[in-house]
């Protein structure tokens, strides 16, 4: 029996969740794409995979195109694309790979934008030390700075996931892949603080979550973002605010400060080092920075 183009989609993705474990937000992103993709397929009456062709991707790329996509997020569309094709080989359903021929959108580098070192030091001392959330929104956003995490694993950190007496966090990065960070005594120190007023929280018993809720669950990446750009909004920072820009910032300032890329990578998390050598380009105008200002002859 011959397997319509959507249910490959569907298998496909099943075997993105299951062998490869990614995320359920990049699965939905997955889908999204691929949902496209298939539609532009069915309305050139290609219905099952083995009709899949470089033309078809091609001409998908340019209808995108037609309808204001972007060279970035084509590439993305077409990632999907070729993931889905190159599973299609390797399952036997294709011969050979129909993305092979087709060419990526060339794609500008966007350089990252981050918040200096007197905004940072700024937005962590915004919560108050007094009441629970205060103490609890110093000691968040002390860890996300100290580490670079993204907001997803800040969200997913437990009780347990935390090693004061080596000073160490465990993060659970993207495929659940996990990776130990340092956190600074600042972040330990105001974590202390937090933790001594959450284990009489009335609601502290029934959740492992290490940054609670009001309602005793951990936060969402939605309230972090909320409580991050009301503070930076406080304290007048003007600029836009999130916490991937903390994550940028943490980055680039360890750049700045000497630290090689490859230990940058580790503490992020990245697969791949390239992801990584954008934090260069900006690090590099913090070196030219400091020669133009100390060289007599610059």
């Amino acid at each position: 029996m011959t397997v319509d183009l959507s249910g490959w989609v569907d298998v496909y993705l099943d075997h993105l969740r299951v062998e490869r474990a990614l995320a359920p937000l990049t699965l939905d992103a997955y889908g999204h794409d691929l949902a496209r993709f298939i539609a532009h397929a069915e309305a050139h009456d290609v219905t099952t995979a083995e009709k899949l062709d470089a033309t078809l991707v091609g001409t998908y790329l340019v209808a995108a195109g037609k309808e204001g996509l972007g060279a970035r997020s084509a590439a993305r569309h077409l990632s999907a694309v070729r993931g889905l094709t190159r599973f299609l080989v390797r399952e036997r359903v294709l011969d050979a790979d129909p993305c092979a021929l087709v060419e990526r959108p060339k794609v500008g580098r966007r350089l990252p934008r981050v918040l200096g070192v007197d905004d940072i030091l700024l937005l962590l001392e915004a919560p108050d030390a007094v009441s629970f959330r205060g103490l609890r929104d110093r000691a968040m956003l002390q860890v996300m700075y100290a580490t670079g995490m993204r907001v997803t694993e800040v969200v997913r950190l437990k009780l347990g996931d935390v090693d004061r007496r080596k000073g160490l966090v465990m993060a659970h990065g993207k495929g659940d892949k996990r990776r130990l960070v340092p956190l600074g005594e600042p972040a330990l120190a105001a974590l202390d603080s937090y933790l001594a007023e959450r284990a009489a929280h009335p609601r502290a018993a029934s959740t492992s979550a290490l940054f609670l809720s009001p309602r005793g669950g951990p936060l969402t990446r939605q309230a972090i973002w909320k409580l991050l750009t009301g503070y930076a909004r406080a304290v007048g920072i003007d600029k836009p605010s999130s916490p991937h820009k903390l994550r940028h910032s943490f980055a680039t300032h360890l750049l700045e400060g000497g630290a090689d890329i490859r230990t940058v990578q580790t503490l992020l998390g990245h697969a791949d080092v390239s992801t990584t050598e954008v934090y260069t380009h900006l690090a590099d105008d913090h070196v030219r920075a400091a020669y133009r200002r100390a060289h007599p002859r610059a």
